[in-house]
């Protein structure tokens, strides 16, 4: 079989097992056969029982008991059913499709998982994620507590994780959670992402100023991101990512353009580890907001606008700036300050909004599921949902005497699918988080900018950020170099790479386009009113589609983090194909358990490929 469950083809063998499972046998087992299959444990024979359970005999007289009206009495009796269910062997499927799952799962390969080796260049330790252990004057770690860390993730024991040496009250987020056995989809160690860019190199230059332009811009609404702006800071911007060698966000012919600043991109890494740079099909098109983060929640008897609480534009609102902060941050302490926020709820309509969105996200992707459902509203064009069809291969499109529900392919399903495939992403995240790049994170960087400046330290910095106007701007603002946090806590105590959010957004988006129909054009499109924006206007322009704006869903979220700046470009891109892969193994262990006629889950990717699961 095929090592790369992003294949656009399932495995040969994949095929193979559901094929086995899915045909029936007529004849029943009996305990004797059931002894014959346990005492053999050929695959040839395994394979060969999978059918026992024959859907037709199981669905023959369960629900079709007839009643009858006994005279002059009123009840209604059921009689005996005249044939009954077989649904003695659904124990023994069920055994059969779990099994069946975890061996294809298991034969996939272990890919090679290589490194970046700067925390292995770096004897300091500045280019490894060791925020939350104690450090010295200079940011730089304490070699025995960071030896403490490693023993815990070397031994895999729960009690060495109680011995790591800490340097304040903040606690580490879940390194053991990567450990954790997932029941459907592959293991964490079975996908690979790309390797980082390297302390010292241009492109992780190139993605610190890209965050550095987000701070600057975090208060410019969006709807100035146009290719006629005459924003200063918006072309300042521009001409700066223009200019550096190794710049790898969305760009025009060449070129970065104001309506391409700080749109999302995926990228994948072949088994040979070269890896592909893909803007995401539909990011580019229309506002950078998308809509299922702007129309209204049609949620049962419950409808509601998704107008967001919002940090007030304040310097107090930006965190890290002073270097004792700075610090006391990096050693696992707090700030001791809080968010000032805005006493109006409005839409969101700039990167301050985003990062916060991103900061404590509601639930977005459950939402986007109910936008989708929700039929729009005749007599109010901003209310209601869109009414997007379900994916054209969803088996219940064709029946004539059946509807889809909560069970397989409808409402609940793809809810139940959302809440399913996020944790399961997030194990795959940490595990390469902590087990294998422990990045530094962005805030991080920017003290290493900072010393290079201030206390004349030689941290191998690529010379391009140091030609920046970006920095120029940051000391003037703050009295130093350092990257300013939209959350007093900064960063999560785990390391950069991949980002969690990102691989939630990419594990769940992936769900909602193997279910709706992505090419649906969504009526009716939105955008903040720019002179309220606590209301929505009409959206004039290039039709806007399902699957176009849940890629603009996935990276809104994923990009918030980075304009927030605790993440970097390649830790949102990353994990949206990471998250991607999650969702597909899973895909595919679902399908074996269908008993609908259905050929399989058929959406694009983020790279722009049709696939079929």
């Amino acid at each position: 079989m095929q090592a790369d469950p992003n294949s656009d083809q399932d495995s040969e063998k994949n095929a193979q097992a559901h094929s086995e499972i899915t045909k029936t046998k007529q004849s029943q087992t009996s305990a004797g056969s059931r002894r014959l299959f346990l005492g053999r444990g050929s695959r040839r024979l395994f394979l060969g029982r999978a059918g026992l359970f024959s859907a037709a005999s199981l669905l023959a007289g369960v629900f079709s008991s007839s009643l009858s009206l006994k005279k002059g009495r009123n009840v209604v009796q059921a009689q005996e059913p005249a044939a009954k269910s077989n649904y003695g062997n659904l124990p023994e499927r069920a055994f059969q499709v779990r099994t069946t799952a975890a061996k294809v799962n298991r034969e996939i390969p272990i890919p090679p998982h290589p490194t970046n080796k700067d925390e292995a260049k770096y004897a300091n330790k500045i280019a490894t994620d060791t925020r939350g252990l104690p450090h010295n004057q200079l940011g730089e770690v304490d070699l025995k507590a960071y030896q403490s860390l490693i023993n815990a993730l070397n031994s895999g024991d729960p009690n060495e994780y109680e011995k790591i040496i800490l340097g304040g009250k903040r606690k580490l987020v879940q390194p053991l959670t990567p450990l954790a056995i997932s029941l459907s989809g592959v293991n964490t160690c079975q996908l690979a992402i790309p390797v980082p860019p390297t302390l010292d190199s241009a492109e992780q230059g190139a993605e610190f100023l890209e965050i550095a332009w987000q701070q600057l811009l975090q208060d410019v609404p969006f709807s100035e991101f146009r290719n006629d702006t005459t924003n200063p800071l918006i072309l300042a911007a521009v001409q700066d990512l223009n200019r550096l060698s190794a710049f790898k966000g969305p760009k025009q012919n060449g070129r970065v353009t104001p309506e391409l600043l700080f749109r999302g991109t995926a990228i994948y890494v072949d088994a040979s580890g070269r890896t592909a740079y893909h803007t995401l099909p539909g990011v580019d098109v229309g506002p950078y907001v998308s809509q299922f983060l702007l129309r209204p929640v049609p949620a049962g008897t419950h409808s509601y606008a998704q107008l967001n609480r919002v940090p007030l534009a304040i310097p107090e609102n930006s965190f890290q700036t002073n270097y004792d902060e700075w610090l006391v941050v990096q050693n696992g302490g707090e700030s001791g300050r809080t968010i000032k926020f805005d006493s109006t709820r409005r839409y969101f309509i700039n990167g301050r909004d985003q990062s916060e969105i991103a900061h404590t996200p509601p639930p977005v992707y459950t939402n986007a599921a109910l936008i989708l459902l929700a039929k729009p509203v005749k007599d109010d064009l901003l209310a209601g949902g869109v009414g997007s069809p379900y994916n054209p291969g969803n088996p219940y499109n064709k029946s004539k005497t059946q509807a889809s529900g909560s069970g397989t392919f409808g409402p609940g399903y793809s809810q139940s699918l959302i809440a399913w495939v996020s944790p399961h992403a997030i194990r795959a995240a940490y595990w390469q988080k902590y087990y294998v790049h422990r990045r530094l994170r962005a805030e991080a960087y920017g003290g290493l900018v900072h010393n290079n400046k201030v206390n004349k330290t030689n941290h191998p910095i690529h010379p391009e950020v140091f030609k920046s106007e970006a920095l120029d701007r940051f000391f003037s603002k703050n009295k130093s170099y350092l990257l300013p946090q939209a959350y007093p806590e900064g960063s999560p105590l785990h390391s950069s790479y991949p980002g969690g959010a990102s691989v939630s957004a990419g594990a769940s988006v992936t769900i909602l386009k193997a279910l709706f129909d992505e090419t649906y054009v969504i009526p009716n499109p939105v955008v903040p009113d720019p002179q309220d924006p606590t209301k929505l206007i009409p959206y004039e322009g290039p039709p806007l589609t399902v699957g176009g704006e849940l890629n603009k869903l996935a990276t809104n979220i994923g990009l918030g983090r980075d304009s927030a700046g605790i993440h970097w470009r390649t830790d949102a891109a990353a994990s949206l194909a990471l998250g991607e892969a999650i969702a597909i193994s899973i895909l595919k262990d679902e399908k074996l358990t269908f008993r609908e006629k259905f050929e399989g889950f058929t959406f694009t990717k983020f790279d722009g490929t049709r696939v079929t699961i």
